[in-house]
């Protein structure tokens, strides 16, 4: 058990009080993000740009690039995300004005959030390939230049080179493709992002195991569950929303 325990947490014998305190903290809004993800609700955006904004500083100072390019990609993201939602639930409201429903299909209404949620659509699929190609060779290109970027941004004395990539770095080519596609897809309220949240997550446990990244490790054991249940949820919601009112 000792062993298991210092495999798991070792590393963070290393690490500063702060550095463990701040992922902890991300960690802990990440997963508060992601529940409210999980219910449509519109405060998924500014609680996900805490977390994401400490692992952008976190994963900068652990060279992790790819990583911390996936938590940049989602702080933009989120912004659009959350004026996304915002339009769509004021249009909802606004359609309730004018097309008054009966007491108790209001108060239906009430107990639910207003934010509709669609279905991927064909006209997607060119968006998401492209930005799943651009989004690889982006993590692809950093990785090449790591070395100089390690060097403090000096090509003095460094090696470049295909041979250099690892398994880890070819995975997380991937998964941010798959992230980053998902994170898009929430922005649009597609209910299919959930899918790849799934994937990604389920990846990102092992992945963040190897790299000593415990606490997110175990953060994406609970995104991989959560975006379960999640998927049902969305499933559920888009049947009983009128079917009339997309943006």
């Amino acid at each position: 058990m000792v062993e298991i325990f210092n495999w798991l947490f070792g590393q963070y014998a290393d690490y500063s009080a702060l550095f463990i305190t701040l992922e902890l903290i991300a960690v802990v809004f990440g997963v508060a993000s992601v529940m409210l993800a999980s219910k449509t609700n519109i405060l998924v955006f500014p609680i996900g740009l805490i977390s994401t904004a400490i692992f952008v500083y976190l994963l900068w100072q652990w060279q992790l690039f790819g990583d911390m390019f996936i938590n940049a990609y989602y702080t933009v993201m989120s912004l659009y995300g959350w004026f996304n939602w915002t339009k769509n639930k004021a249009n909802n409201t606004v359609s309730d004005h004018i097309n008054p429903t009966s007491q108790q299909d209001r108060a239906l209404k009430e107990a639910e959030s207003a934010i509709q949620v669609e279905r991927l659509s064909t006209k997607d699929l060119p968006i998401l390939a492209s930005l799943a190609a651009a989004t690889m060779a982006f993590v692809a290109l950093v990785y090449y230049f790591r070395p100089v970027i390690n060097n403090g941004f000096s090509f003095e004395g460094t090696v470049l080179g295909l041979q250099l990539f690892t398994w880890v770095d070819y995975t997380d080519m991937l998964t941010t493709a798959l992230f980053l596609m998902a994170m898009w897809l929430m922005a649009r309220r597609k209910i299919e992002h959930w899918l790849l949240w799934i994937v990604a997550d389920a990846i990102s446990v092992p992945l963040y195991l190897y790299k000593g990244l415990t606490f997110t490790a175990l953060q994406y054991v609970v995104f991989t569950l959560i975006a379960i249940w999640a998927y049902y949820e969305w499933q559920q919601r888009y049947r009983k929303q009128p079917q009339t009112a997309y943006a």
